[in-house]
């Protein structure tokens, strides 16, 4: 850990995916997630205790209607996308996910860890080692979020 810590306050609200890239263990290299179409997502931290998250990553099928997603388009949905929730603990340098629900099975229930840095407006990830989805090479993740708006939550919604 490096610098002062980062306020609890500076991390609620919710923040747009700018880049994704992983740094491959073995090599050293840093590289692109999606070279060829730029990843998208957003997260969002609130004052309860609460995480959201989706990225989609790179070219996505889209069927012409909901019924008519093929097996295929739908792997391949399921494939470019992470998208979680969880409880979440902050110490002003890593924040830790208690993910309760998920889009693969797997995760739910398990925990992941993130070190945080900020420049300015934005929040750095880095993810600890873990075998990448895309080729199973043990990297580190380095994503880059930038605020969505003020970062101030208002008064609840009305209902509906």
């Amino acid at each position: 850990m490096s610098g002062l810590p980062i306020p609890i306050e500076a991390l609620y609200g919710a923040w747009r995916l700018v880049s994704e890239r992983r740094t491959i263990l073995e090599t050293g290299e840093t590289v692109d997630t999606a070279p060829d179409n730029a990843p998208s997502g957003y997260i969002s931290y609130s004052r309860d205790g609460r995480f959201l998250g989706l990225i989609v990553r790179g070219t996505r099928p889209r069927a012409t209607d909901i019924a008519a997603i093929t097996d295929d388009q739908g792997t391949q949905l399921f494939r470019s996308m992470i998208s979680y929730g969880a409880r979440f603990e902050f110490d002003g340098y890593t924040v830790v996910h208690h993910i309760d629900i998920s889009w693969n099975e797997t995760w739910t229930g398990t925990t992941q860890v993130r070190d945080v840095s900020r420049d300015g407006d934005r929040l750095i990830y880095r993810t600890r080692p873990a075998p990448h989805y895309i080729d199973g090479k043990p990297s580190i993740g380095i994503l880059v979020w930038e605020r969505v708006g003020d970062g101030k939550e208002g008064p609840p919604s009305p209902p509906l």
